[in-house]
């Protein structure tokens, strides 16, 4: 093995300690993090002539142009940091997540003197109580809308009411506002909830039984009516949510592989009740499983606000070093001691049993799907060439949309299509300038396709434009300006006719064409992606508009509640805690906005949850 001069320099100096070491390729780009319990002999492990090394880690060397190197005084220090900066580099040759979304969680402000429950994805340590995660966000509603129904607690964020609202007179709420019902009557409502959502409903159905007893007995048959519906309602939801497993909360974490994937399975119990699941993809790169489920579990779990279940139940487990670290490094992230094991018998040895059938299940669907989805794409792309004329194969398709409301605000999209299937890589999207503030779809197409072609880079085999034949003239006016012979069609969406160069008529496919399929794909791709931008960029023009008018919220301000929130709508429902937690924000200025969002300036001018 070739070392080079600056390698054995950095090798040299290595330090006997625990810490994180980092690798560099030529570019300077960190192409692997990892942490080391010995920096010295860990990081010379890598550069010593050795046939056991993986094909990975030979590629991963051969890369390698620069060390870096930071201590630590413990292990557990190390392992925190690996987690935070191979979340932040994310390194080419570390096993990655592409899955990193947060899942929503039910909410009960036990802190308010009058608790209500809504659906949220931000954790926040204030006195409230939160169930889930919830991978299922539709279940989680219709959790909710049960809940709503059999226990009408408030769902406004204030109760600064004279008098009850619509929700009290169409029975959605009991009025804690106006004093329509005692601080301890609705004390047990959100008690009930928490059973339920606790999974104890058999003391709730108990306590349901006896109040209908009781109101039958003196006369009250629809008091008595009201409690048959609770139960019923309980029993149904029980029904629903039967037991897996006897105990409280654990993550169950299946694995399976074949040549070419990687597939993790985890099953989500809560109350020993299994609420839901959620699979990772990984490639296969000839990783032995423990080390995989070890990558997976550190960076699973190092989001901020993910939940961490008292037992996390995994296939293989890692080293006894790297066990009693990571369970070690879970239970200070937890605050309470955080488990992980493998199940050898009995019911938890059957659902891991089940999670890795899963994880099976996943990769054998996906093989299958690839298989018949490259059948399809070939196909399409075979019936589309011959129809459009073009003398070689459709490799890559441009595909171009406009975005725009009555001119303001106009964006265009480019995706792209290679053998078919989307190359995300490859998008782009433009701020249009030569129309902004007069609609002009034909303008802004000739602007979007010369900028994009005006350098004449990676030119396609295709182009598709979004439209009728005006678009298609438009386009083309530009294209065969700039010298460019590429097949250009458009496609109109109303009656899907497809417009070529040359023709008056347009074309109309069969409606199981899979050429008209390719074309409505990426026609709709383009769609999505315009739209998107066009929205993003209307949500922010209306975000500075408003926090403008605010007093103490300045720019810096802004840009950190923008990137907190994201819309208008999520800032409105934020509580004063959750504003004031935001990086730059203070509880007077998060208490200003707060009450500036229930002001009737807002209300009036409606300028919460437009687009």
């Amino acid at each position: 093995m070739i070392i080079s001069d600056k390698i054995e320099k950095a090798l040299a100096v290595l330090p006997h300690k625990p810490g994180v070491y980092l690798m560099h390729d030529s570019t300077g780009r960190v192409i692997y993090v990892g942490k080391a319990k010995n920096l010295n002999n860990r990081v010379h492990s890598y550069f010593r002539a050795s046939g056991r090394h993986s094909v990975k880690v030979e590629a991963l060397v051969s890369h390698v142009e620069d060390l870096e190197t930071i201590m630590t005084d413990s292990e557990i220090e190390a392992l925190i940091l690996e987690c935070n900066l191979i979340k932040k580099y994310r390194p080419r040759y570390n096993i990655m997540l592409r899955d990193d979304k947060t899942y929503p969680y039910l909410k009960i402000t036990l802190q308010e003197e009058f608790p209500r429950m809504y659906i949220t994805r931000r954790v926040v340590k204030d006195g409230g109580k939160y169930y889930g995660p919830y991978p299922d966000v539709g279940a989680l509603r219709s959790t909710m809308k049960l809940l709503r129904s059999l226990f009408p607690v408030r769902n406004c964020r204030n109760m600064n009411q004279e008098r009850p609202c619509l929700q009290y007179h169409i029975k959605r709420c009991l009025a804690p506002c106006a004093g329509k019902i005692s601080r301890d009557a609705y004390g047990e409502l959100i008690k009930a909830i928490g059973l339920v959502l606790d999974g104890k409903t058999q003391e709730l159905r108990r306590n349901l039984k006896q109040s209908m007893q009781e109101a039958a007995e003196n006369y009250e048959f629809e008091q008595a009516a009201r409690y048959r519906d609770q139960l019923q309602a309980v029993n149904r939801l029980e029904e629903s949510q039967k037991a897996v497993l006897e105990g409280g909360d654990m993550d169950v974490v299946g694995y399976a592989e074949d040549d070419f994937n990687v597939c993790l399975q985890v099953f989500f119990v809560r109350g020993g009740k299994l609420i839901g699941r959620k699979d990772f993809m990984l490639p296969a790169e000839k990783e032995e499983e423990a080390d995989i489920i070890a990558a997976f579990l550190k960076q699973y779990y190092n989001a901020e606000d993910i939940f961490l279940p008292k037992e996390i139940l995994v296939s293989c487990l890692p080293g006894e070093e790297d066990l009693a670290l990571l369970q070690q490094w879970l239970s200070e992230k937890a605050e309470r001691k955080v488990t992980v094991t493998t199940p050898r018998r009995g019911d938890k040895a059957k659902l891991m049993q089940l999670a890795c059938d899963n994880a099976r299940k996943l990769i054998q669907e996906k093989e299958r799907k690839g298989k018949m989805q490259q059948l399809t794409d070939e196909e399409a792309a075979e019936e589309l060439q011959r129809i459009v004329g073009c003398d070689r194969p459709l490799a890559r398709m441009d595909c171009f949309d406009i975005s725009h409301n009555q001119g303001s605000e106009t964006v265009s999209s480019m995706v792209v299509f290679r053998y078919g299937a989307p190359s995300k890589k490859d998008y782009r999207r433009f701020k249009l300038q030569s129309t902004e503030g007069k609609p002009d779809d034909f303008k802004s197409m000739q602007e979007t396709v010369y900028r994009r072609y005006k350098d004449y880079e990676d030119l396609p085999d295709l182009i598709i434009i979004d439209g009728g034949k005006g678009q298609l003239n438009a386009a083309l006016h530009v294209i065969r300006g700039l010298g460019l012979d590429i097949q250009v069609i458009s496609l109109a969406e109303k009656n899907e006719e497809i417009f070529l160069e040359g023709q008056s008529e347009s074309i109309y496919l069969e409606r199981e064409s899979p050429a008209l399929h390719v074309i409505q794909h990426i026609r709709d791709e383009a769609h999505r992606f315009a739209i998107t931008y066009h929205r993003k960029r209307l949500r922010k023009k209306n975000l500075v508009s408003v926090l403008d008018k605010i007093e103490g919220i300045g720019p810096a301000r802004r840009k950190a509640l923008w990137k907190a929130f994201s819309t208008l709508e999520a800032m409105k429902q934020a509580t004063e805690e959750e504003l004031a937690a935001v990086e730059g924000m203070n509880k007077p200025a998060a208490h200003t906005l707060y009450e500036f969002f229930r002001s009737d300036i807002v209300k009036k001018n409606d300028m919460i949850g437009k687009p």
